[in-house]
């Protein structure tokens, strides 16, 4: 599967509202020029990530530009909308609502102040009532509003990151979570400094369950992190893909267990050191089979340059255009059991025919909703008028009428999950196409 990774778009109004007057424009139309170019020689792609900071300041206006121009690069890539995901960025925050807003100044002052061995205990506290919750999600309303038709909106407690299953060959599923760095993001509506932002250990749980291989997404690398350590080595410990954003630098790492993107920035301040635009090409793809089996990456760089302009693919030390790793698949010391002996049942009254292995890749609700026709039918679903949505949620039982003063990304993104709980996605799609048929 070839993945489109992107970040730090940097949509600013008022300039990206009027294109012939926005001199970061040149620079996404070159961008679209060469993702055509390449897609034309490496395939179309399987998905797009965006990384965050979509908007500059986190104006809804920023994202209606920045929609359109992503519909126009997903389809020069390939890839159908609804394989688009996202995650937030330190500038889909609105710092002006958080010195507006003294609730939530407050709660992140109390995550950000506890004591270090204290505050995964205060975050979870803070964020598990649901006025604290919906304060703290305020500041990315904007951010929310565009993210929900991608189905990666962020409401709290239960929706601090979202996960979506990606299928690569030989029955093997690609693992995405979208972690949300920016809950603290903002504090006292002042920018960021190193080291300020959380985390926590409610998004690192990332489950290396068998034929599963985990892609980590955020905007800020670890190093942005109070709680950096474990964060690092949760992320290196259990997924074998990393993929960050923020620091405008275009890096590639890769290690025995991992490989780490950086993905530069699409627009970078054009005044800052070291001003280079920048986005990726990866291909990740499974070798062998049983206890040989290996993750496949060829990453294919692209970066700017002037005169002319163009993107240009960066070189490996060895002056080649593709950085090929190949790592262990994550497992290997289980997975030698498995593939060496059957599996030993397990004797039950209740059921004779249970193995010891049956419950160790349980279905997951949300990440099996990474399926294309499911991820077509929300953004279906999306697309229908505020009062469709309302009328199928309620009467397939998916929302309460106490759910309806919740905001939409938030009351329809539980409907959601719910539908594919329930296994009642089927029923969804029947009601979304009788309205799409009125």
């Amino acid at each position: 599967m070839l993945l489109l990774h992107i970040s730090d778009i940097h949509f600013r109004s008022p300039d990206c509202l009027n294109p012939d007057l926005d001199p970061d424009r040149p620079y996404r139309t070159r961008l679209i020029q060469d993702v055509r170019e390449r897609v034309a020689e490496l395939g179309s792609a399987g998905a797009i990530l965006i990384g965050g900071d979509i908007a500059f300041k986190g104006a809804p206006e920023e994202y209606t530009t920045a929609m359109t121009w992503i519909k126009e690069l997903a389809a020069v890539a390939g890839c159908p909308p609804e394989r688009i995901f996202v995650i937030p960025g330190n500038h889909d925050v609105d710092r002006s609502l958080i010195l507006r807003t003294a609730a939530v100044r407050n709660a992140q002052a109390a995550i950000s102040k506890a004591d270090p061995q204290w505050r995964e205990r205060e975050f979870r506290t803070q964020i598990s009532d649901p006025d604290t919750a919906r304060s703290l999600v305020t500041p990315i309303s904007a951010y929310n509003d565009f993210a929900k038709v991608f189905n990666c909106q962020v409401y709290l407690p239960d929706h601090l990151y979202w996960k979506q299953d990606l299928e690569l060959e030989d029955g093997v599923t690609l693992r995405v979570f979208g972690l949300t760095s920016t809950i603290l993001s903002g504090e006292r509506g002042l920018n960021d400094t190193r080291e300020s932002l959380y985390l926590s250990p409610l998004q690192t749980v990332l489950d290396p369950v068998d034929d599963v291989v985990n892609l980590a997404f955020c905007h800020h690398p670890p190093d942005w992190l109070m709680d950096q350590d474990d964060v690092n080595d949760a992320i290196c410990g259990r997924s074998s893909i990393h993929m960050f954003g923020h620091k405008h630098r275009q890096r590639i790492t890769r290690e025995d267990g991992y490989v780490r993107f950086s993905a530069g920035a699409v627009n970078p301040d054009r005044n800052e050191p070291g001003w280079m635009p920048g986005y990726n090409l990866v291909r990740i793809s499974i070798s062998g089979v049983g206890t040989e089996r290996r993750i496949v990456v060829e990453a294919h760089l692209r970066q700017w340059q002037s005169n002319p302009d163009r993107f240009r693919a960066v070189s490996t030390a060895q002056n080649e255009t593709v950085f090929s790793h190949t790592i262990r698949f994550p497992g290997d010391a289980r997975a030698k059991a498995r593939f060496a002996e059957p599996l030993v049942s397990v004797s039950s009254p209740a059921n004779p025919l249970v193995t010891a292995d049956a419950n160790l890749n349980e279905v997951d609700a949300e990440a099996a909703m990474g399926d294309p026709s499911t991820r077509n039918l929300i953004f279906r679903f999306w697309s229908l008028t505020a009062s469709a949505r309302r009328e199928i949620t309620l009467k397939l039982g998916l929302i309460t009428k106490d759910e309806l003063t919740v905001p939409e990304p938030e009351r329809y993104g539980r409907a959601l999950i719910r539908a594919g709980e329930r296994d009642q996605v089927s029923e969804l799609g029947a009601e979304v196409a009788k309205r799409e048929r009125t």
